[in-house]
């Protein structure tokens, strides 16, 4: 059986839809850095340099959704789900003009996804 780390809301689903109609391909990318922290941050593709420590999670509308590795440590027994709300985060994501920001709302893995996922 086949499990997946990341989904999307079908809200949220729209706004990326929207994005890329007017950037083109995009990256999804959760750090653990300043601005929002740990909030999804969506870039047009090859405006960040990814490299090793950048891990591939899934993707998203077509959008591959990457965390820092240091981050999956953290996250790496949770489920993420995207979701938008209104408001403006403090980050450089492509949502923010719209006055939206992508947010995530997680659960543990029960024990099949864990062994599924993590082994």
């Amino acid at each position: 059986m086949k499990f997946e780390r990341v989904a999307i809301t079908e809200k949220a689903a729209e706004i990326v839809k929207q994005l890329k109609a007017k950037h083109g391909d995009l990256i999804f990318h959760q750090s653990g850095g300043c601005c929002d922290g740990s909030a999804p941050m969506v870039i047009e593709e090859g405006d960040m340099y990814l490299d090793d420590s950048d891990i591939l999670l899934g993707q998203l509308e077509g959008v591959n959704y990457y965390m820092n590795q240091d981050q999956f440590e953290y996250w790496k027994h949770t489920h993420l789900t995207v979701d938008i709300t209104e408001g403006r985060g403090s980050s450089f994501s492509l949502e923010i003009p719209l006055g939206l920001r992508f947010i995530i709302h997680s659960r543990l893995l029960n024990d099949e996804e864990n062994a599924g996922l993590n082994m």
